[in-house]
């Protein structure tokens, strides 16, 4: 597990298919991860050995960046990697005049609601039905044995930072 002081930050250049084991740690469906994995610009968080360790996919919607995508490798979670990632994007969504960022995951997946939340998130809306078979997710997908079918929106105002 890396100390957390010693991981980088810094933008991803280059093909994203290094990273596409980072983003099938975030996304459960292939289908819905080709129509998005080369848009937006990509944050990593490196170790000391340059090894890349996690990273967050920022997208801009209108006056809004999207974080479509953040994952750490599991055996760097736990430390402080996913909640540096989540700042820098804040911060670098806020130099670039945005006004909000938003992110969504599985109601089902209560360690990453928990997440958002820690990090200043407030619950924005619910996407009911989210995760079905014709977007190509598994009917039997289930997070800590909660069935994943809902989505929760997440938004931030970068401004007054709730």
């Amino acid at each position: 597990m890396p100390d957390p002081s010693a991981v980088t930050i810094e933008w991803h250049e280059g093909p994203r298919d290094a990273l596409r084991h980072l983003f099938e740690l975030a996304e459960d469906s292939p289908t819905q991860l080709d129509g998005y994995i080369d848009l937006g610009r990509v944050l990593v968080a490196r170790d000391p050995t340059g090894t890349v360790v996690g990273h967050v996919q920022l997208l801009a919607v209108g006056t809004a960046v999207e974080l479509k995508s953040i994952a750490v490798l599991e055996e760097s979670q736990g430390v402080g990697i996913g909640r540096r990632l989540v700042e820098r994007a804040v911060a670098v969504s806020r130099g670039g005049g945005a006004a909000t960022v938003m992110v969504a995951t599985a109601t089902a997946d209560v360690d990453n609601v928990r997440f958002y939340q820690r990090c200043g998130f407030r619950a924005a809306s619910i996407e009911r039905d989210a995760f079905t078979p014709d977007k190509g997710y598994s009917p039997d997908l289930a997070a800590g044995g909660i069935p994943v079918r809902d989505a929760i929106r997440f938004e931030l105002d970068v401004e007054r930072g709730r």
